[in-house]
């Protein structure tokens, strides 16, 4: 009797034209929204909201199915993320997830979407060895990694002697790792001479500082103090103890735009940025641009792109494969090609990193309001940094 209620009820939605409503596509992004690079996380969740809305023109659903993000704090957590990633599969159903804003979380995570056998965008950890050593197969990666970084830095750097700062920590060490064998790979002449580590909450860097003044100051031109930092950057410190008087000069990585914008007493000075604003042209990054000044009075930063980007993976993936079955989605994603902010962007098939340009960049000496900032050198293209393959595959 059940069953012959079933199929008259089954009779009757057909016979009247309604039918069930698919099942909403479930993402999940997990983020440190609170903590030490709570900018950051904010940063990107902005980015992703943007880019999901740009990229289904406001209707927020992929073939007709409804997108529900389910947003988690992981407080930077690598036990938290950990946990939190597994209730998303788990619990809330997820198809796919992103994450997360600090590299030890997103490392802490990775083997949960292996238990899962569900897809797991990295944005914006940058770690090594995230599309490394600890890689699976269900590991993609939208932002770039600490050796495209170091890579595009290696690249404006072709002799004299350089002193590395960076946080102790997993995001730190890898970046200085990656800087000296980026050195060697771009056929750089330049000698890494001394390397400091502080904590990564630290405020006073006068010894560090020290250290690397007195291991530079004698060796050969150009010497370069690099700073590798997350979160509120030192450099201004560092300028407070006259590094010039040792013929020192400062090379900052690319930061966000309230940190930059605080370094305007140093026109001229070069690094490199995985993104800045005014850079890219294309229509997703203009129609980005725009959008986010126009909501939120100022132009959208590196994990805002990063965000957006990570929005266009996942689009991409879902449009693909409408199950959002793992498997399936991994098979489609291998070697996939999607349209970011900073233009096309590949996952490379060996590590499910995404290929990318990057950016050399120099201090505006004239600059028009808060937030211009910097100028282009040069764009850095993909076929330009020879980003090895390090997982085990």
């Amino acid at each position: 009797m059940k069953h012959m209620k079933s199929l008259l009820a089954a009779f009757a939605l057909t016979a009247t034209g309604t039918s069930v409503a698919a099942p909403d596509l479930k993402v999940a992004l997990i983020a440190g929204k609170t903590g030490q690079l709570e900018s950051y996380a904010k940063e990107t969740e902005t980015g992703f909201m943007l880019g999901l809305e740009y990229l289904t023109g406001g209707k927020m659903e992929i073939n007709g199915r409804k997108l529900k993000v389910i947003v988690k704090d992981d407080q930077g957590k690598p036990d938290l993320a950990r946990t939190l990633l597994a209730e998303a599969y788990g619990d809330d159903k997820a198809d796919i997830a992103v994450g997360t804003t600090s590299s030890g979380a997103a490392l802490a995570m990775l083997p949960v979407a292996k238990e899962y056998k569900k897809v797991l965008v990295v944005e914006p950890a940058v770690a090594d060895e995230i599309t490394g050593a600890k890689w699976n197969k269900y590991i993609f990666r939208t932002a770039r990694n600490s050796m495209q970084d170091a890579l595009a830095a290696a690249s404006t750097l072709k002799s004299g002697s350089i002193g590395f700062l960076a946080q102790d920590y997993a995001f730190g060490r890898d970046a200085i790792k990656a800087g000296k064998e980026a050195l060697g790979a771009t056929g750089s002449k330049a000698t890494v001479v001394h390397e400091e580590y502080a904590p990564a909450a630290a405020t006073d860097f006068t010894a560090p500082t020290q250290r690397l003044f007195d291991a530079l100051k004698d060796k050969p031109q150009p010497r370069v103090l690099a700073i590798v930092w997350a979160g509120p950057n030192p450099m201004n410190k560092i300028a407070d103890m006259k590094p010039e008087r040792y013929g020192i000069s400062l090379a900052p990585g690319g930061n966000i735009l309230p940190v930059m914008k605080t370094w305007k007493a140093y026109a001229g000075t070069e690094g490199t940025i995985n993104y800045y604003y005014g850079f890219p042209k294309n229509k997703m990054n203009d129609w980005l641009v725009a959008e986010h000044t126009k909501r939120y009075k100022v132009p959208p930063d590196m994990f805002t792109a990063g965000g957006m980007a990570a929005a266009a993976a996942v689009v991409a993936a879902l449009q693909k494969v409408p199950s959002g079955n793992g498997d399936q989605l991994v098979t489609a994603m291998e070697g996939m090609s999607f349209e970011t902010p900073k233009g096309t962007m590949t996952f490379r098939k060996e590590d499910h990193q995404a290929l990318q340009p990057m950016y050399h960049f120099r201090i505006k000496k004239d600059q028009k309001n808060e937030w211009d900032l910097l100028e282009l050198v040069r764009e850095i293209p993909a076929s330009e940094l020879p980003l090895p393959v390090r997982n085990k595959r």
